[in-house]
């Protein structure tokens, strides 16, 4: 029985049901042109009910008494208040929505039964029901609603939400208790908008998944609508409030309006192949009509803006803080762009004494939003930007400078996915354009190196001879990196041998010029020497080699392999795949955050005069050598962890081997750890697939996954549709891969490659990003022969980068390095559609004990003696794949998703 008396209006094939503060129900029938009669109607029995009756103008209802029985329904809406939400509701508005509240007309729920009425074939009548406050705890409000419904409504298939408030709110879940299948708690994370914006009713589907032919009847119209509004029709400018997700190019990276130094060209397309963006529809520049305008207001589809609605700490919240606040600060600080640091000591006051900033107001509220950057100085007022010292130093205050540091890096730093197995070196350039295609690295040379070890031949048939080569790669743009302020470039690769110990040693680094400018093509092999001109000369062209690693690093193996390819499949599955598709479920936890992270970059990182452009290597071309790698280097399938490893030559198939694969080298922690979440993840998938798809030939006839799939290639990586390597989606086998890849780029690679950033990059001696000076020997003048021959270590700090790029860059690689305190990490919580069922939830258990099971694994590794690379004296253990970690900068913890 309702505890209430309520009000029962006409609406098309539903009964609302409204708490109000008057003691009186008014019962209105008719067909809507005429109301016949309205009466008071008191508390009934229960065996006193309302019969519905369809009728060609809607739904008429009446009194009869029935022996049928009805249930209590109680709806429990949960609403998380907003800062932002906050300081824009004022005025009448507010004023109106508080009378609502007191109404108890807050939120308009309705229930939505699964499936048709059996005799009539329609869909059953839905119940509504206006939720009224009913208390608030932190930073959620709660509302509840109660229903009366009959017993034959059966399943309920979802919950039909609408905000008769003047503002947006944030639904957290929807719990619902009393139903005659069982309570349901959904979970929404999802904006609502006013009725008054958006007529059209928010639909929450329950927690069963359903492929598109077990859709139940009753929501079918429903699934499909929901799909065709987040489509969008591909017109007109995005809103802040639009949830629509749709596909454009890289075209708003430039700002020709600006000056002309600010354009960009459109990256994506023929010209610089690239995955898409989020389309926004902006209008485009005056200037160049290619162009999209910039804005200070990057869209997103509203329910990927999180930062307002996470912990204060969120990072891309941080990071524009960061952007927009600390680095002008620093600028004004550091009026000289180009000047360098004179001494090593004056690198370490920046961890033991800070820089001052100046006492302005953009600087007054940093100290809460970094409190772990920036500090008050009580004397005077001002804040200080004093960094941690990074585990690294504080292990080893040398180890930047060892060349065994340097090669072990490549296995167990910040880019361990770059080394790979090649012999010979041979550049596949056109000769005629960039000069002879042979190496300076000979076989003469690395004989000379490696004797007393073995022959070459013996070196090659054992895999003994890896390489850095960011040759071909980087030599189309020596020449206009060279034409930059501040800026020099060279092709490199770096050779190292596998010694007896499994660790590497460094022996020669090819730096080539091309030709140019009627210049011939310039190249240099170095080797670590033992004479004082020959060393510098080694640490100088180290310097250079870290430089492009360092860029590579973060345009390539970061950038556009994690955030930027991760884009369309984030896309493909909101506008393909419907929320009650066991595949979205799956892939939800991975694509959360990465959209408002990924505008948060095209704002203020790899924009023009960003900072990408304005403190690594590349500079203004940056985005451009990205999409030159994503042409050259990109294909899905090799990011797959074993087939990456594969194809570097880091590991061949073994089915005798653990997880199959035996590796080159090894002691390689990357590929080490990153196996165990590797098939932790595809255990995981293949637990899930086959219990939603038990026959194989459900795969192909899955209208909303082929659909999915095909826009992934053809669409969101459209640039490389043609391609032979894309997998085929025909069976489980199929999916349970491609589904792995997915889930393993936004989780363990994402980690593998981001959260060390600032223990291995913020004392940047060890990893610069970017070398500002050629080598002195490349064409000598007097006067650097003179500074390089008297004093070598001002000749290599001037190569370093400049003051205002070391801090800028460090105070990025703090928060890009950090976990927020709400982090949701791999395996770290089962989903709530995933809770009531009890095979995908006992898989996920198995899932999650694996985690914390491999957590062991990589402690024991890291205090084994025998792993050279990843424990020794001084040496920072590997923990980058650990699964779980606290907040802040800890250099562990895989979150499920790229959000940072």
């Amino acid at each position: 029985m309702l505890s209430h008396n309520f009000f029962f209006h006409k609406s098309p094939q539903c009964i609302t049901a409204q708490t109000l503060i008057p003691s009186y129900n008014y019962f209105v029938s008719g067909d809507g042109k005429n109301i016949a009669t309205s009466f008071q109607i008191h508390r009934q029995s229960k065996q006193r009910k309302l019969r519905l009756r369809h009728s060609s103008h809607g739904v008429k209802a009446s009194l009869f008494t029935s022996s049928q029985n009805s249930v209590s329904v109680k709806a429990v809406i949960t609403v998380i208040e907003t800062v932002g939400a906050a300081l824009t509701h004022l005025g009448l508005s507010r004023g109106l929505d508080e009378i609502a509240d007191l109404l108890g007309r807050t939120i308009l729920v309705e229930l939505v039964a699964a499936d048709l009425d059996s005799k009539s074939g329609l869909e059953k009548p839905t119940v509504q029901a206006y939720a009224r406050k009913i208390g608030s705890d932190d930073n959620s409000t709660f509302y509840e609603a109660t229903f009366e419904i009959r017993e034959d409504f059966g399943e309920m298939g979802a919950v039909l939400v609408e905000n008769e408030h003047h503002r947006e709110m944030y639904v957290k879940s929807i719990a619902l208790d009393g139903l005659p299948s069982g309570a349901i708690h959904i979970n929404c994370h999802s904006w609502v908008q006013p009725k008054f914006d958006n007529p059209t009713k928010r639909v929450f589907f329950s927690n069963k998944s359903y492929l598109p032919f077990q859709t139940p009847s009753g929501v079918k119209i429903l699934r499909e609508k929901e799909l065709q509004i987040l489509r969008g029709d591909g017109k007109g400018e995005r809103k802040t409030s639009h949830r629509i997700y749709d596909y454009d190019v890289y075209n708003d990276l430039g700002d020709p309006d600006n000056d002309e130094d600010s354009a960009r060209p459109v990256i994506g397309g023929p010209d610089h192949p690239y995955p898409r963006r989020c389309r926004t529809g902006r209008p485009r520049t005056k200037k160049d009509p290619l162009s999209e305008s910039r804005s200070s207001d990057m869209y997103v589809p509203r329910d990927e803006a999180f930062s307002e609605i996470k912990q204060a700490t969120f990072n891309a919240k941080t990071v524009y803080s960061v952007v927009h606040a600390l680095v002008p600060s620093l600028k004004t600080t550091l009026a000289d762009p180009d000047l360098g640091f004179p001494f090593f000591s004056a690198i370490d006051t920046l961890f033991n004494e800070g820089v001052v900033l100046p006492d302005i107001p953009t600087t007054g509220f940093l100290g809460n939003i970094v409190p772990r950057l920036v500090r008050a100085i009580e004397d005077t007022g001002n804040s200080v930007l004093r960094f941690e010292t990074p585990e690294f130093v504080d292990r080893d205050r040398l180890a930047w400078f060892r060349d065994a540091e340097f090669a072990r890096q490549t296995l167990a730093g910040i880019n361990p996915c770059a080394i790979q197995l090649e012999w010979p070196l041979k550049s596949k350039l056109d000769p005629e354009v960039y000069g002879p295609p042979e190496s300076a690295i000979t076989t003469e040379l690395v004989e000379m190196d490696i004797r007393g070890f073995c022959t070459i031949e013996e070196a090659l048939k054992q895999k003994k001879l890896f390489v850095l080569d960011y040759h071909d790669l980087l030599l189309p743009f020596v020449k206009r990196v060279r034409e930059l302020k501040g800026r020099t470039l060279y092709g490199s690769r770096t050779l190292f041998f596998l010694m007896p110990s499994g660790t590497l040693r460094p022996i020669a680094i090819e730096l080539t010029r091309p030709k140019m400018d009627d210049k011939p093509q310039w190249k240099h092999a170095f080797n670590p020497s033992w004479e004082p001109t020959g060393i510098w000369l080694w640490r100088l062209a180290k310097t250079h080699v870290l430089a492009h690693d360092s860029g590579y690093h973060q345009l390539i193996s970061h950038w556009l392999r994690t955030h930027c390819c991760t884009e369309p499949y984030i896309i493909a599955t909101h506008r393909q795949l419907s929320a009650m598709h066991p595949i979205h479920r799956l892939l939800h936890p991975h694509l959360r955050y990465t959209m408002e992270i990924n505008a948060l970059a095209r704002q203020s990182l790899v924009n023009a005069k960003g900072i990408i452009e304005g403190c690594f290597s590349p500079g203004k071309y940056s985005v451009e050598l990205s999409s030159a790698a994503y042409d050259q280097l990109w294909q899905f399938d090799l990011q797959a962890l074993p087939k990456d490893l594969i194809n570097r030559g880091m590991a061949v198939e073994d089915p005798t081997a653990p997880h199959g694969l035996k590796l080159t080298i090894e002691d390689y922690p990357y590929a080490n750890d990153g196996l165990l979440i590797w098939d932790a993840i595809k255990q995981w998938v293949t637990d899930y697939v086959p219990h939603f798809y038990p026959e194989p030939d459900l795969i192909q006839s899955d209208t909303e996954l082929q659909a999915w799939w095909t826009e992934i290639r053809t669409v969101g990586h459209g640039d490389k549709k043609d391609e032979p390597w894309w997998p085929k989606l025909k069976a489980p086998d199929d999916l349970i891969e491609i589904l792995t890849t997915i889930i393993w780029i936004a989780s363990g690679h994402h980690a593998a490659v981001n959260f060390g950033q600032f223990d291995y990059g913020a004392y940047f001696p060890n990893r610069p990003t970017v070398a500002r000076s050629p080598m002195p020997i490349e064409e000598p003048s007097p006067a650097d022969t003179k500074k390089f021959m008297e004093r070598p270590e001002a000749f290599l700090l001037e190569c370093f980068p400049s003051q205002a790029e070391a801090t800028t860059v460090m105070t990025i690689l703090d928060v890009l390095s950090n976990h927020s305190p709400d982090e949701e990490y791999i395996g770290g919580q089962v989903e709530a559609c995933w809770a009531d069922d009890k095979v995908i939830k006992a898989a996920f258990e198995r899932f999650h004990g694996k985690l914390v099971e491999i957590e062991g694994m990589i402690d024991a590794r890291n205090v084994d003696e025998k792993l050279k690379n990843r424990s020794g004296a001084g040496v920072v253990p590997y923990e980058l794949l650990k699964p779980y970690s606290g907040p802040g900068v800890t250099g562990k913890g895989v979150p499920n998703s790229i959000s940072i």
